[in-house]
């Protein structure tokens, strides 16, 4: 039961989070309607893949819907082979690639597609999903193709002006990028905001109020064929969330979960996170060495964004294959209500 110490003004709920699983389809992610009241701003395919050499390679475009407000991010494209040590953004082949500021949507069947404008400056691209697979190809970069991991999840935060909802699909994924086989996982996210909002940048319930402390999605698929799968979210007042799946075709959510976030010292970037959902269970984020994506600090997006792993404390199963992209903000705090500081 919760406890209200401090009593909110009318329609403000004070950070609670509706949170639920959603089935997938590519019909839904065509629709450019609104929800509670919130237009589509944009659609968001982002994730990270590793080759044979453990190099890694995370990438993610924008995707705008045509009532939607941009923020900073067109297309970004990071690898580790650029120092051996972090995520760089590679702007040399950010630069070959077509930014599309509105790209071209179609529907066919159940399979959803967007892609780069005729003629536009820059390598095409070619994005197509629906609830059972999904293929992306970056012309002279990569050629990536999955299936659906689980199920798709959702959450919704209403508040007085603003609101966010917001919808995600996880994809196990393989291909070739730079030539190279990779393997890994990506996320199509959409969401929906107050008019004008663009995450991250403005309208942002979460982060323009400096709410959240840690904010992560994830999947691991296991080598003995096992996974597990779903997103994260812990913030000050009443702001969390849990959405957890596994091959087994369960789907848990809670509302109810607390998470502490250590940072290396004189860093933006976490050492340790860990949260505790109803009933004791843990779960913790393994910070992959060469994870942090350095070059977003002091730009865009604001907050500290870093690759790694969760997983439920003491599992020991052995990964073939994974994401877990997500960011903490030193400067919001390390547990809930427990205000941070910059560095």
């Amino acid at each position: 039961m919760k406890n209200f110490t401090e009593i909110p003004e009318r329609a403000d709920f004070v950070y609670q989070i509706l949170v639920a699983p959603h089935k997938a389809s590519g019909t839904a992610m065509n629709e450019t309607r609104g929800f509670f009241g919130l237009p589509l701003s944009k659609s968001m395919p982002f994730g990270s893949v590793r080759d044979e050499e453990g190099n890694i390679y995370s990438f993610v475009r924008s995707v705008m819907s045509p009532g939607g407000t941009p923020n900073p991010t067109k297309f970004l494209y990071q690898s580790t082979r650029l120092d051996d040590c972090h995520l760089r953004l590679d702007q040399a082949r950010m630069a070959l690639q077509a930014l599309t500021p509105l790209p071209l949507q179609s529907l066919e069947n159940d399979t959803v597609h967007w892609s780069s404008v005729p003629d536009e400056p820059g390598n095409a691209w070619q994005l197509s999903a629906s609830g059972e697979s999904l293929s992306w190809t970056e012309d002279g970069l990569f050629e990536l193709k999955g299936t659906l991991i689980g199920h798709g999840m959702q959450w919704y935060l209403p508040g007085v002006d603003w609101g966010t909802f917001y919808v995600s699909q996880l994809y196990d994924l393989a291909g070739t990028c730079e030539g190279r086989p990779v393997k890994g996982v990506m996320a199509l996210d959409q969401v929906y905001l107050a008019e004008g909002g663009a995450i991250h940048f403005m309208k942002d319930l979460v982060v323009n109020n400096k709410m959240h402390i840690l904010w992560w999605s994830f999947a691991t698929i296991y080598k003995d064929g096992s996974f597990d799968a779903g997103s994260l979210m812990v913030g000050h007042d009443h702001l969390g969330y849990a959405i957890l799946m596994d091959e087994s075709g369960a789907v848990r959510c809670t509302t109810s979960i607390e998470g502490v976030t250590r940072h290396k010292p004189g860093s933006y970037f976490a050492s340790e996170v860990v949260v505790t959902l109803e009933g004791g269970e843990q779960w913790e984020f393994l910070p992959d060495p060469k994870g942090e994506m350095i070059d977003f600090v002091g730009g865009f997006p604001i907050t500290a964004q870093q690759e790694g792993r969760w997983r439920r404390v003491g599992d020991t199963r052995e990964p073939d294959r994974w994401m877990a992209w997500g960011e903490s903000d030193r400067r919001n705090g390390t547990a809930r209500n427990v205000r941070g500081a910059d560095l």
